[in-house]
C-alpha cells in the first residue's frame, strides 16, 4: 500500500476534503495575491499620476485641450471593454457573489484584462473608484484560472465555487494586508455561511496573498492608523450618536450610490464614463485630495489636519464624486470610498465635539476610526468583517469594543431605515440587467453542494424523509461535530449539522436556492 493510499485510509473523507481545499488554497492565495500587488501597484502609480496631471493643468490651463482628447479616447474604450465584459464593470464585487451563489458564468480569460486596463485608466483620470471590490474579483478570477488548470477535462462546477470564495479572500488580504478580514469576509460577504471547507481554503488563501503583499509593500497595513489613544471610559456615551451617524451616513451612501446609477441608465451606454471623465476635471483641479480610492482622506480625518468647514467640503465632495464615478460603471470599486466617506463623517463629529464639547484631542482619531467602520457595516452588512479590518488597521484590540458598539448601533439603524447591503442590491441591478432573473435554466446538471444547516430552519428537528427536498436531491453525507454519520431516511435533522447534498438533473443555481431555503433561517 503506497504512503498516499494509506494516509487516505487514516483521514476520513471529510477531514481529506477540508486539507484538500488547504493545499489548493496556498496555490490561490500565491496566484490571486501577485495580480492583486500587480493590480494594486498601477492603481497606485497611475492615481499619483492623476494628481501630477490635474495641478498641471491648474497651472497651465491649455493642457485642457490634450487632455479632452485623451478622456474621449479613454471613455469610448472604457464603455466599449464594459460592454463587451459586463461582468467586469463595477465593483465586482455583486458578480462574484453571483458567481458563487447564483450560479454565474465569469470567465476570467476576459475578467482579467478589462479589470486591468479598465481600472488603471480610471485611476489615471482620478475617478473616486477603490481597488479592494476590484481585487476580490481579481482574486475571484486567478482562482478560477487555476482551478481549471488542476480539473484538467473534469467539470466541478460546485468544487470550483470554493476555489472562487478562496481567491476573493486571498484578494481582499492582499489588497489591504488584512488577512483575518478576507477570510471572514470570504464567510460573511461572498458564501454567506460557515462551512469547515471553506474556511480552510480561505484561511490559506488569505494567508499565502498577505505574504505576497507584505513581501512586496513590506508589514505596514495599508490604512496604519499607528497609535491611537484609549477612548476615556467618561466619554464612551458618545458611542450612541455615533452609531446613529454611522448608519445614517451608510444609508445615505448606499442612496447615492444607486439613485446616481438610476441617472445613468437614462443616457447611452458608450457616454457614460465620458461624464464620469468630465466631472474629475473640476474635481481635479480645485479638490484633488478627492481623486482615487480615498486613503489620504482617512489619514486627513484621522488627525483633523484641516478645519471643520474643509472636512464638511470633502465629505459631500467625496460622496457625490464617488457616486458619479461608480453609476458610470466604470472598473472600479467602492469599498475604499465608503471607508473614506465615513471617516470624514467621524472625523468632523469629533472635531465638533472637541470644539463644543470639550472632548480630548485622541477622541478625534477614535471618532474617526469607529464611525468609519460603523459607515461599512451599515453599507455592505458584513459587521464581523468591518470590525475586523479595523482592528488590523489599527494593529490593536484596545478600540474593538467601542468600534463594535458602533457598528451594531449602526447596523441597527441600517435596518431601521430598511437598507439593502449594497452587493445584494447592485447584483439584483447586475441580473436584471442582463437579463439573467428572467432566463430559463441553461443546463441539466449534476454535482454535490455542502451546506450547514441553521437552528430554526425549516428543515431543523425534521427526518430527513419528511422534508420536501428539491427533485433530484440526495443527502449522502451528515457531519455533527466531530462525527460523520450515514444518513437514513429516519434521521433526525439538528440545527449545526453539515449536510453533504447529491443533485442530478437539475439546474445547479435553483438546486441551491432552493436548499437554502430549507436550511437557512429568514432574517
Amino acid at each position: 500500500m503506497s504512503m498516499a493510499q494509506h494516509i487516505e485510509r487514516m483521514i476520513p473523507l471529510f477531514n481529506r476534503m477540508k486539507w484538500k481545499m488547504a493545499a489548493i488554497g496556498i496555490g490561490v492565495g500565491l496566484v490571486s495575491g501577485l495580480l492583486v500587488v500587480l493590480y494594486r501597484l498601477g492603481i497606485e502609480n497611475c492615481t499619483r499620476f492623476a494628481r501630477w496631471m490635474y495641478a498641471q493643468i491648474r497651472v497651465n490651463p491649455w493642457l485642457i485641450v490634450p487632455w479632452a482628447f485623451a478622456a474621449l479616447s479613454v471613455g469610448l474604450l472604457i464603455a466599449w471593454m464594459i460592454s463587451s465584459e459586463p461582468m467586469a464593470s463595477g465593483s465586482g464585487i455583486p458578480q462574484t457573489d453571483g458567481v458563487v451563489l447564483a450560479g454565474l458564468r465569469m470567465r476570467w480569460q476576459t475578467i482579467l484584462p478589462v479589470r486591468f486596463v479598465g481600472g488603471l485608466l480610471g485611476a489615471a483620470f482620478g475617478l473616486s473608484l477603490g481597488r479592494e471590490g476590484p481585487s476580490i474579483q481579481i482574486g475571484a478570477s486567478g482562482a478560477q484560472f487555476l482551478s481549471h488548470r488542476l480539473r484538467g477535462r473534469r467539470r466541478e462546477d460546485v468544487q470550483e465555487h470554493y476555489v472562487v470564495t478562496a481567491g476573493a479572500a486571498a484578494g481582499l488580504s492582499a489588497a489591504f494586508s488584512a488577512p483575518l478580514s478576507g477570510m471572514m469576509f470570504a464567510l460573511e460577504g461572498i458564501h454567506r455561511s460557515f462551512s469547515p471547507v471553506i474556511l480552510m481554503g480561505a484561511t490559506a488563501a488569505s494567508l499565502t496573498a498577505d505574504f505576497v503583499s507584505k513581501y512586496c509593500f513590506g508589514l505596514r497595513p495599508v490604512l496604519d492608523f499607528g497609535s491611537i489613544a484609549q477612548l476615556p471610559l467618561g466619554e464612551y456615551v458618545w458611542l450612541i450618536p455615533l452609531g446613529l451617524l454611522a448608519g445614517l451616513v451608510g444609508s445615505l451612501m448606499n442612496r447615492s450610490l444607486l439613485g446616481f446609477q438610476t441617472l445613468y441608465g437614462k443616457l447611452p451606454a458608450w457616454s457614460r464614463p465620458l461624464v464620469a471623465l468630465a466631472i474629475a476635471l473640476p474635481v481635479g483641479i480645485w479638490l484633488p485630495d478627492v481623486l482615487g480610492g480615498g486613503s489620504n482622506l482617512i489619514g486627513m480625518a484621522e488627525h483633523a489636519t484641516t478645519g471643520l468647514g474643509m472636512l464638511c467640503v470633502l465629505f459631500v465632495a467625496k460622496l457625490l464624486f464617488t457616486s458619479t464615478s461608480f453609476g458610470s460603471g466604470a472598473p472600479g470599486g467602492i469599498f475604499m470610498p465608503i471607508l473614506a466617506v465615513g471617516s470624514l463623517a467621524g472625523g468632523i463629529c469629533g472635531a465638533a465635539a472637541q470644539r463644543l464639547c470639550g472632548v480630548s484631542d485622541g477622541a478625534v482619531a477614535v471618532f474617526a476610526v469607529c464611525v468609519m467602520t460603523g459607515v461599512l457595516a451599515a453599507s455592505v452588512k458584513t459587521p464581523i468583517t468591518s470590525i475586523l479590518l479595523a482592528v488590523e488597521m489599527s494593529g490593536t484590540l484596545t478600540h474593538m469594543l467601542p468600534v463594535a458598539a458602533v457598528v451594531f448601533i449602526a447596523m441597527l439603524v441600517s435596518d431601521v431605515l430598511h437598507t439593502r447591503p449594497i452587493y445584494d442590491a447592485l447584483l439584483d441591478r447586475y441580473m436584471r440587467a442582463q437579463k439573467l432573473d428572467v432566463q430559463a435554466p441553461n443546463a441539466i446538471g449534476n454535482g454535490v453542494l455542502e451546506l450547514p444547516l441553521e437552528m430554526g430552519s425549516q428543515a431543523d428537528g425534521r427526518r430527513i424523509r419528511d422534508v420536501d427536498w428539491p427533485s433530484g436531491c440526495l443527502v449522502i453525507g451528515l457531519r455533527r461535530g466531530e462525527r460523520e454519520i450515514v444518513p437514513r431516511g429516519d434521521t433526525v435533522l439538528r440545527g449545526g449539522d453539515y449536510l453533504i447534498v447529491l443533485f442530478s438533473g437539475e439546474d445547479e443555481r435553483t438546486v441551491r436556492l432552493a436548499l437554502h431555503d430549507l436550511c437557512d433561517v429568514d432574517v
